[in-house]
């Protein structure tokens, strides 16, 4: 699986933040690893001056092989916070969507 992570220019993407954020969303869609190609994580500061409990949002779109991309998102007041909650639901919709394409088979 392939994690692609993008930030807007008031969101400093460093080596170290790289690496973490790319942990949490292999280890939160560990489970479809078979059937994820990539996943492309999009971070921006909603108001960049100010703080704020749901300042920073993350939006993760993942490709699934074969089929159409599906996206998440999540706002919290850190990355690592809003990443997390972008994983797990990413997961949840992951299991709905494969769950319904093996019951067609």
């Amino acid at each position: 699986m392939h994690v692609e992570i993008s930030t807007d220019n008031t969101i400093s993407g460093s080596a170290e933040l790289n690496a973490a954020l790319t942990d949490t969303v292999r280890h939160g869609l560990a489970h479809f690893e078979a059937h994820v190609t990539r996943v492309e994580v999009h971070l921006k500061d909603r108001n960049a001056e100010k703080s704020g409990p749901e300042d920073i949002e993350c939006t993760l779109e993942v490709r699934l092989k074969g089929q159409q991309p599906v996206a998440t998102n999540a706002a919290s007041d850190t990355v690592e916070k809003a990443t997390k909650g972008a994983a797990g639901k990413m997961k949840a919709l992951l299991e709905t969507t494969l769950g319904k394409l093996s019951e067609r088979r």
